[in-house]
């Protein structure tokens, strides 16, 4: 075996083997779309030796890879993007389950004593919550590692794959990584996707929909009679288009942020 000739030359693996815990596996969805897994794992996947964080979904039925997205941290406009790009290549699915990153849910959420949520006090939502809300689409939080086993497996998958192939092509920075993910996933999942019986149950995104006002930063602000409102101690004045209805003296809107289209003023 290839394994026993590399140990007798004294190269070791550079997976630890480390004694087997028994989990108990959670069956798999019987659908497409109807859980996908999200995560983002740390790692050298670049050949700088610096750590960069891939965050990306797995399907829960199939085990094909939805969306891969390289950023120098785990953040929010990381899985922004790989939302982006699952709906695009994919479409809607049913649920999402990830850890309990505050990106995902709030600190406060498991802090409501019984007669709190009695009394109905709700935590706010978090911005990638309430965009998740937005789609439709249920979150479900997962008690361990162990709970996420497909996506833990598909990052040790990959940290052994992909490097070789971001070596291969010559991939140096975050800005070639990510068009090269793209590409990427629907040769890994021709090799290593299983099919199910059912039916797929990501649902199309809707026409009208716009996926960038939903998948970036919301955050309300009250307008003067000029116009202006104040963000992050910057003034702004919204200004009117002729073929939409002129705004109330005074009122509250959404400013939409997004590193892609700037900053946006939302009214009703």
């Amino acid at each position: 075996a290839l394994y026993a000739l590399l140990a007798k030359s004294g190269i070791k693996s550079p997976k630890k083997r480390r004694r087997f815990t028994n989990h108990r596996r959670r069956k798999r969805k019987a659908a497409e779309g109807l859980l996908v897994q999200l995560d983002a794992s740390p790692f050298g996947w670049l050949s700088d030796g610096k750590e960069y964080h891939l965050h990306g979904g797995i399907d829960d039925a199939t085990g094909q890879i939805v969306s891969l997205y390289l950023a120098e941290s785990e953040c929010l406009e990381g899985y922004f993007q790989t939302m982006h790009l699952m709906l695009e290549l994919f479409g809607i699915p049913v649920s999402l389950y990830s850890d309990r990153h505050t990106i995902f849910f709030s600190p406060k959420k498991d802090k409501l004593s019984l007669e709190d949520q009695l009394a109905g006090k709700r935590v706010n939502l978090t911005q990638f919550g309430r965009a998740m809300n937005q789609l439709g689409i249920q979150m479900i939080a997962a008690r361990s590692p162990q709970a996420k086993g497909r996506i833990e497996r598909l990052w040790q998958t990959l940290q052994s794959r992909l490097t070789v192939e971001l070596k291969y092509h010559g991939i140096k920075t975050i800005q070639q990584a990510n068009p090269f993910l793209r590409e990427y996933i629907p040769k890994f999942n021709a090799r290593f996707a299983l099919e199910t019986k059912e039916e797929s149950v990501f649902r199309t995104v809707p026409e009208g929909m716009c996926i960038d006002h939903i998948l970036c930063v919301i955050q309300k602000r009250t307008y003067d009679r000029g116009g202006v409102f104040s963000f992050y101690h910057q003034h702004f004045q919204i200004t009117e288009d002729k073929d939409l209805p002129r705004l109330p003296p005074r009122g509250r809107i959404e400013v939409l942020v997004s590193p892609y289209f700037g900053l946006k003023a939302s009214y009703q």
